[in-house]
């Protein structure tokens, strides 16, 4: 705990935050600025110190309601005191020997954030630890949650596959915490003084990557695999993916990163190289790694939530999750999307990315996880690599428009700029999704505050109307999970005979896992036995 990274204090972090319009801020040459589509734009240089300075400096409102959003959710998750405490003790002895496996370079820039977060949280931990902390919140939360909180599919497309030759990846981000949490999206763009610049995607107060791309045109997405519950944190994903981003040029270099790291989750890190035109996959677990790379002639590569290399293919995790889970269905899917349409263009790319059917173009319901497009990610992103170009979607989800932005121009109109500047490639705006403003929509997100209030009634057993029974179903009606909800609410009522039919109902549905259709099937047989 007392070590703390020792930083040599530079002039330019005297810089006080100027606003320069609505919405847009300067510290120094840094800036902080949002666009027409409500995506914040972020721009970084320097030293690692003076980057996490400026970073604090600039979005140090932003980055206090992040923390109280997510902190918020872990007392909604943990509503005990005690049980809080727990947490909290687990948290220190899990992440004791975090800042051994993070880089001096991104030590001191969280170090440098740290110094404007908020002390009303140091009860979960000291700022500069607690912003540690929450880079290792992707790999904590996959990991003992067991993929509760991702479900990410990606796709990679060059040659024959991708309409102009060239290599385009797309991806959906499905880290889930809460609406609100993905409420101030962020691409930053960051000029360090070591490596490449590069650009990624965020949120206030991280500097890890779970999607970006670099100057050579060099790009990083990462998908959560199976893995076992870990007894000491090691590298976060997202800190190696920045590094990788940061440092690698090609195929060869990003994998000599990846080798010298130790992670604590598994995770396939799909990397695109315009340098090497096209996509690999390096899959890397506590205890060993590999890389997936397709032969030339197929031209596409697509990744879900399991492992496709040769050092997984008898892993009894990876195996389960291909058998147990929704990874395949969602594999299997966008296998099919590319196969039924023409050569992938970006216009395309955000179609699949949008996709809420169900194998055969079959209506499996809103929210449903083994959809491409499950209603629920932080972001949708695609990229041309060899030309520089990638696209953000703004919110909500990935329904909003693809926001586009070339590299080599955004670097170029920042160096030394104090003026409002528009970054975002407008001709090349990918329209936002008709579905935004739908009944659809509007019927989901009342849903998912009907599917809360049910599962509360559930818990304590109380009553609730046949007709808000009735309506709630309504909303949402191929989704197996309204239907088993209502079931479940008769079931605690010990009304087994109108529990049986909306069990039945929800059996006739696509059920999302395995483990979701054997407790169902379970449920069905109780009820009869109740009734017999």
């Amino acid at each position: 705990m007392k070590n703390i990274p020792q930083v040599a204090v530079n002039e330019s972090l005297n810089f006080e935050r100027i606003e320069i319009d609505k919405d847009a801020y300067l510290v120094g040459n840094n800036r902080f600025q949002k666009n027409p589509f409500g995506i914040w734009e972020l721009y970084l240089e320097g030293s690692p110190y003076e980057r996490g300075i400026a970073n604090g400096k600039l979005a140090e409102e932003y980055i206090y309601n992040q923390e109280k959003v997510f902190v918020d959710r872990v007392k909604e998750l943990v509503p005990s005191k005690f049980q809080q405490g727990l947490v909290r003790g687990f948290l220190r002895f899990f992440n004791r020997k975090l800042d051994k496996h993070v880089t001096d370079e991104y030590k001191e820039e969280i170090f440098g954030i740290s110094q404007y977060t908020s002390k009303e949280f140091e009860f979960v931990a000291p700022n500069y630890w607690r912003t540690l902390y929450f880079h290792a919140a992707h790999d904590i939360g996959h990991a003992l949650q067991d993929l509760a909180m991702v479900g990410c599919t990606s796709f990679a497309a060059w040659g024959n596959q991708s309409a102009d030759g060239k290599l385009i990846l797309g991806r959906n981000f499905d880290f889930y915490v809460s609406d609100e949490f993905a409420e101030n999206k962020i691409i930053a763009f960051i000029n360090p003084t070591d490596g490449h610049k590069h650009a990624i995607l965020t949120w206030p107060g991280m500097i890890g990557v779970v999607s970006g791309m670099n100057e050579k045109g060099l790009t990083i997405t990462i998908n959560a695999g199976k893995s076992s519950i870990p007894l000491v944190a090691k590298t976060p994903i997202s800190i190696l993916a920045r590094e990788i981003l940061q440092y690698a040029s090609n195929f060869e270099q990003a994998i000599e990163i990846a080798k010298k790291r130790e992670v604590f989750v598994a995770e396939s890190i799909m990397v695109g190289s315009a340098e090497d035109g096209s996509a690999i996959l390096i899959e890397v677990s506590p205890k060993k790694m590999d890389v997936f790379q397709v032969e030339n002639s197929a031209e596409l590569l697509v990744c879900s939530n399991h492992f496709q290399s040769n050092l997984y293919e008898t892993d009894k995790r990876n195996l389960n999750a291909i058998q147990n889970s929704h990874s395949q269905y969602r594999f299997d899917r966008m296998n099919e999307l590319v196969e039924k349409n023409p050569p992938i263009t970006p216009e395309l790319a955000a179609e699949f990315l949008r996709n809420q059917n169900g194998l055969k173009d079959q209506n499996i319901g809103m929210g449903n996880e083994k959809s491409i497009n499950q209603l629920l990610s932080h972001h949708g992103v695609i990229f041309q690599p060899e030309d520089r170009l990638m696209w953000v979607s703004a919110n909500p989800f990935q329904l909003g428009a693809f926001v586009a932005y070339d590299l080599d121009e955004v670097f170029q109109k920042m160096e030394n700029s104090t003026k409002p500047l528009t970054l975002y490639v407008d001709s090349l705006t990918i329209a936002e999704d008709p579905f935004v403003h739908s009944l659809e929509l509007k019927n989901y997100e009342e849903f998912k505050k009907k599917l809360q209030y049910i599962q509360e009634k559930i818990n304590t057993k109380e009553k609730i109307e046949a007709s808000d029974l009735i309506h709630f179903i309504e909303l949402n009606p191929e989704f197996w999970k309204a239907h088993f909800m209502v079931g479940e609410y008769y079931f605690v009522q010990k009304e087994y005979e109108n529990a049986l039919i909306h069990y039945r109902n929800a059996l006739e549905k696509e059920i999302t896992t395995v483990p979701d259709r054997e407790f169902l099937l379970k449920r069905i047989q109780k009820s009869e036995r109740k009734l017999n």
